[in-house]
């Protein structure tokens, strides 16, 4: 029914289902009625330059967005009816540089107004501005860098169970995020399936209810269909997955009273209908066990193990930390310690979060309780703490695969065959490129790894003296770092570790 070279790249149905929007890889999009599959524009639209690789409706099929593999989100509107063409044009912008990997419309909160948001491999949360744009002038509402590393695969819009409405974003990582649909603040982090790959797509399972009804999420990895439990909390027993397709999932949707699931495959070109079998995934759930159980699974040994007694230990010593480790004075024991003591504790648990994922476990525990109570909460709780912990640190352990690369990508010369940085480069890099340190913190983090400072350094002592560190560090660090010396002697790492990039190996001692 469609001219030779045209290929279908996507589809959806508007949610009263009287439209259905195409994309195809030539950067054609028709709109056509979904019963006759007549085309409700004479003449198709081409306002894309490369493959149309997203399209959705409105919630009030008002308005239709589509995706491009050339990064631009165009949009459409529904005219009135008396109009001489029921669909038309409105613009087009360029928000990302890199690939497009969500696009949806919701509603403002309190209102049924549609909001418009896409998510991109650049790490960019856009929001457009449906009310104020005019006809070849798409306007932005605002453009968020959300992810410091790690990559956005797929967005949604969080259901209405809780009273603050959110973004639930997964990335590469495997993990979920929620953010303020206000603010664009990272509310919140947690563990997402692990099932080989990152999640590709997800999508709230439909229900008559949406304020009375337990909701689920339906997702999709490269090779499997999956259900997990809401509200997320990053209990790995709240999900399932099943291998979909053998050759790979490209897309998946869900039915309108969210019975059922279908996924489409690739080359075995066939379309799979799942049922949703919620009493299965319930039932996993509970066998799991309940409270801090399914979390204590998480750890090396679990409840009894090595692990846990060390953050034991931590946790307590946390609250000596935080009276003064020197003070005289009469302690106080509980089982809290301040918010401020969080970074210290992960570090000394083997997680070495950045300043901005610092900044966000912070503000998931002190704003936990806002929008209940209007109060902020100071202090941790153990098991809260070890939920933080749990869902915060990498899904797989460090990796010094990870390390390596980064030499490789950095190194300029080969030092006795393996990739090096200058040292002078190296400590520019610290200063200058990321979240920036100044001189005096590149110099007393390096020391105090190398063992020439007070074991714990300023966190510990209260105060650094930089004097003298830039001979300390010329004397301690060759002019050529490499990553065996950098992992071995500056981090610390024990054991061999043989890692494999293209055609180098080497060993991490």
């Amino acid at each position: 029914m469609f001219p030779r070279g045209h290929l279908v790249r996507c589809l959806a149905f508007d949610p009263k289902g009287m439209y259905l929007g195409i994309g195809f890889t030539n950067g054609y999009v028709y709109i056509l009625d979904s019963l006759t599959l007549d085309n409700e524009v004479p003449e198709p639209f081409r306002y894309s330059r490369d493959a149309v690789t997203h399209c959705t409706f409105s919630l009030d099929s008002q308005w239709m967005a589509t995706a491009d593999a050339d990064y631009c989100v165009t949009l459409f509107k529904r005219e009135a009816a008396d109009s001489e063409y029921p669909w038309s044009y409105l613009g087009k912008h360029r928000a990302h540089y890199k690939p497009i990997r969500g696009l949806s419309f919701g509603l403002k909160l309190d209102t049924t107004a549609p909001r418009l948001i896409s998510v991109g491999e650049d790490r960019s949360l856009v929001e457009y501005d449906l009310i104020n744009s005019d006809t070849d002038d798409l306007k932005l509402v605002s453009c968020e860098r959300i992810e410091q590393s790690a990559i956005p695969q797929c967005i949604a819009w969080h259901p209405p169970i809780t009273k603050e409405q959110f973004f639930l974003l997964a990335n590469d990582q495997f993990k979920f995020k929620l953010y303020n649909t206000t603010t664009k603040m990272c509310r919140q982090t947690l563990l997402g399936p692990t099932y080989g790959t990152p999640l590709q797509k997800i999508e709230v399972l439909p229900t008559a209810d949406e304020m009375e009804e337990k909701r689920y999420l339906a997702y999709i990895t490269t090779d499997k269909v999956g259900l997990h439990i809401m509200p997320l909390d990053g209990n790995p027993h709240n999900s399932i997955a099943r291998i979909a397709h053998p050759s790979g999932v490209t897309n998946m949707v869900c039915s309108h009273d969210g019975k059922h699931v279908f996924t489409a495959g690739g080359s075995d070109a066939s379309v799979s209908m799942w049922d949703v079998a919620i009493e299965v995934i319930e039932a996993g759930s509970q066998l799991g066990g309940e409270g801090l159980i399914p979390f204590y699974g998480l750890l090396e040994g679990g409840r009894e193990g090595e692990l846990f007694k060390e953050l034991e230990n931590y946790f307590y010593y946390a609250q000596i930390r935080s009276q003064g480790v020197d003070t005289m004075a009469i302690r106080e024991v509980s089982t809290q310690i301040p918010l401020s003591e969080i970074p210290f504790v992960m570090r000394a648990m083997g997680h070495y979060p950045s300043e901005q994922e610092i900044e966000d476990m912070i503000n998931e525990i002190k704003f936990s309780r806002y929008v209940d109570t209007g109060e902020y909460v100071s202090h941790i709780d153990l098991g809260t703490f070890i939920k933080l912990y749990v869902n915060h640190r990498p899904a797989f352990g460090l990796s010094a695969t990870k390390l390596y690369e980064a030499f490789e990508v950095l190194g300029l010369d080969e030092y006795m065959g393996a990739p090096a940085v200058d040292r002078g480069e190296l400590l520019d890099i610290l200063q200058t490129k990321g979240e920036h340190m100044t001189e005096a913190e590149v110099a007393e983090y390096i020391t105090t790894l190398l063992g020439l400072n007070p074991e714990g350094g300023s966190s510990e002592i209260g105060s650094y003296d930089a004097a003298g560190a830039a001979e300390l560090l010329e004397e301690a660090l060759p002019e050529q770092v490499t990553a065996d010396m950098f992992t071995s002697e500056v981090l610390g790492f024990g054991g061999p570790v043989e890692v494999s990039v293209g055609s180098a190996s080497t060993m991490f001692e």
